[in-house]
């Protein structure tokens, strides 16, 4: 049975983890002293306590990522040091680490618990002599601690902004739900407050007629937390310590040996013939921008902050629409339903309301029942507040598993997105990209919610390379642009009609509007963050990397000021340091499946989809993803389909 949420007193969490910390070195220092030698009484009650931290700890980060507070930052912060003991404790303890490397096992989930166990002992610098291991369990700590501080650091400063707007004709033009989300009172007069919170941010870079004040929140976004630039020298510095110990030129190097990706060269030739391929297009697109915006507006000066606006306006000159256009056919509550329907047709499932306490009024619990038998919970939270970080994630918290007794457990994951929230005058409607980016996160879910294996480490997500993790999510927002996908929940939220078929197609038809250079951006970001792990970069060094990348990547002269990786969360506040690559490099994987299950009537082909949930997601991390796919068509994914899917 599944847990419920809830988290008794902040004050007394840390010490309570400590307690159940306490007891589990007590079952770890039984099963390390033992005589027993076989995987059922070694590494399956060793898994029954990951899921036992997991189920206690995972609240509390949660809750301190969606409902933000000086209680729950104190009781995370405190927690920190006590988890990181602990791991560091584990992962260095060479009699169990030994009694583990000889463990003999059948089957392909047990072999790649127990190899995956053996690799992780010695990354984590089991071998190593005592005082370098003590080290290690310092950087550790530290990290953690600093990876906290980088994304408090830049909740706090999203927080801290406002552009009070003052005269009616600075949002003239405006979609009239971005008008009154940012519409409030002050000293007695009707104003338009405007934030870094990506919702209200995103509006006015988007439709925001005043260019100065585009000029003004661009800025203040992109000059966020410089207290952070200290914290990432920090975190730099101990990356690098930390693989020199374990035995690797760089922190990149250490980071492969559980990717998926073998070499270094691979990923950055890889990522070099990604933006060469997209050169030529990228160009095109940006003169094409800059003629429309000389043309339409007398722009001759086309800055990093004109790009949104000047997209949107050509995108519906170009098309014919644009998201004010489409975005009162997309209520949140009945592109979730649509979605819910979508999965539960082509997997077998059903989902039903469950009554079980959540964190917020806004969050949605369901529970799902595969071929009517219940077999996950999912909670939906997707809404924006101040309370919560910005960004959309999922996050597992209980796995399919059977425990050391041979009690199967259940799983269960929350979504969280940051969707513009419901106001008096209207329901949360979504932008196109919006309901992109939520069937993204439920292809995330339900990789972990369809898991079927019965060993904790490589069910769901777990066990997973960092760079196929991704594929799953990738492919089935692919679907997001399918008319017959779309046509099931689309509807205007206040006339009821359906969305028209030309509609649709033109959002088809813009899926790969700009394309190029939102390739040539990710590409951008992956080799600043490939690189500066692959040496010890400090200071001023960041920012000249991130500069000679970008006279390649980047074809408008980005201004001084833009500090942009004081604010990437991604690798300095979550887990893809020398791993943002993954994005495109599952993407090779997710657009060849996509045009294997592509069918024009459905959207989906369904007989495929089986295969795709019985071969890819019910295996989690139990094989390699390249076998997996193999096993499921029997032959690897093509890197032209890549290509294919953006049309260049």
């Amino acid at each position: 049975m599944f847990q419920n949420f809830h988290i008794n007193n902040l004050e007394n969490f840390p010490k309570e983890l400590g307690s159940l910390l306490d007891k589990q070195r007590n079952t770890i220092n039984n099963i390390t002293k033992s005589p027993e030698t076989s995987y059922e009484k070694v590494l399956k009650p060793l898994q029954d306590l990951d899921e036992e931290l997991g189920l206690f700890f995972t609240p509390l980060s949660h809750i301190n990522s969606v409902m933000n507070s000086n209680e729950t930052q104190k009781a995370y912060e405190k927690s920190l040091p006590l988890l990181s003991k602990f791991s560091s404790e584990m992962a260095q303890n060479e009699v169990l680490f030994k009694k583990i490397e000889k463990i003999k096992v059948e089957g392909d989930e047990a072999k790649t618990v127990v190899a995956h166990d053996v690799r992780d002992f010695v990354l984590s610098g089991v071998k190593l002599p005592e005082d370098k291991k003590k080290r290690i369990e310092e950087i550790s700590l530290k990290l953690s601690t600093l990876s906290n501080s980088f994304s408090q650091n830049l909740l706090d400063a999203t927080n801290a902004y406002k552009l009070i707007i003052e005269n009616e004709k600075d949002v003239e033009g405006m979609p009239q739900t971005d008008i009154d989300a940012a519409k409030t009172e002050l000293n007695g007069k009707t104003v338009y407050n405007f934030t870094l919170q990506i919702p209200s941010y995103l509006a006015y870079m988007t439709y925001g007629p005043n260019r100065e004040y585009r000029k003004e929140l661009s800025k203040a976004y992109s000059s966020r937390a410089p207290e952070n630039a200290e914290v990432i020298d920090q975190i730099l510095i101990l990356k690098n310590k930390k693989a020199e110990l374990l035995g690797f030129r760089s922190y990149t190097q250490y980071a492969l040996e559980t990717r998926d990706a073998n070499q270094e060269e691979d990923v950055i030739t890889f990522l070099n013939d990604l933006a060469e391929a997209s050169l030529p297009q990228a160009k095109k697109e940006l003169k094409e921008l800059k003629d429309f915006a000389l043309k339409s507006a007398g722009i001759d000066d086309l800055a990093g902050y004109d790009v949104a606006y000047y997209s949107e306006k050509l995108k519906k000159d170009k098309f014919d629409f644009d998201d004010s256009t489409t975005k009162p056919y997309f209520e949140q509550s009945k592109v979730l339903r649509g979605l819910l329907d979508i999965v539960s047709e082509l997997f077998s499932v059903t989902f039903k309301i469950a009554d079980v306490p959540i964190w917020h009024d806004c969050v949605k619990p369901y529970d799902i029942f595969d071929n009517g038998k219940l077999s996950g919970r999912i909670y939906f939270d997707l809404e924006a507040r101040k309370e919560k970080r910005g960004g959309a994630w999922m996050n597992d918290w209980e796995t399919h598993f059977v425990d050391s007794q041979g009690q199967v457990h259940l799983a269960s994951a929350f979504i969280v997105c940051n969707f513009s929230p419901t106001t008096k005058s209207t329901p949360s409607l979504l932008r196109h990209d919006d309901v992109v980016t939520l069937f993204h996160e439920m292809g995330h879910a339900i990789h972990h919610l369809f898991g079927k294996c019965k060993e904790r480490s490589v069910s769901g997500i777990n066990g997973v390379a960092w760079d196929v993790v991704e594929f799953p999510s990738q492919f089935l927002e692919n679907f997001a642009y399918e008319s017959a996908i779309l046509k099931r929940f689309a509807f205007h939220y206040r006339s009821k009609e359906p969305i028209s078929d030309s509609l649709v197609l033109k959002i088809k038809k813009s899926k790969n509007y700009q394309a190029a250079l939102g390739i040539l951006r990710q590409v951008e970001f992956s080799l600043f963050d490939f690189k500066l792990h692959q040496d010890l970069y400090q200071g001023k060094e960041v920012q000249v990397l991130l500069d000679e990348i970008r006279k390649k990547t980047s074809l408008l002269k980005t201004p001084s000021y833009n500090k942009f990786q004081h604010g990437f969360a991604h690798i300095f506040a979550g887990g893809y340091a020398a791993g943002y690559y993954s994005y495109k490099w599952a993407e090779v994987l997710s657009a060849d499946a996509f045009f294997e299950c592509i069918d024009e009537k459905d959207g989906f082909n369904k007989e495929k989809a089986k295969g795709y949930k019985k071969f890819i997601l019910a295996n989690g991390g139990s094989k390699d993803m390249s076998e997996l796919y193999q096993d499921w068509l029997g032959r690897k994914a093509k890197i032209k389909s890549l290509i294919k899917l953006y049309e260049i």
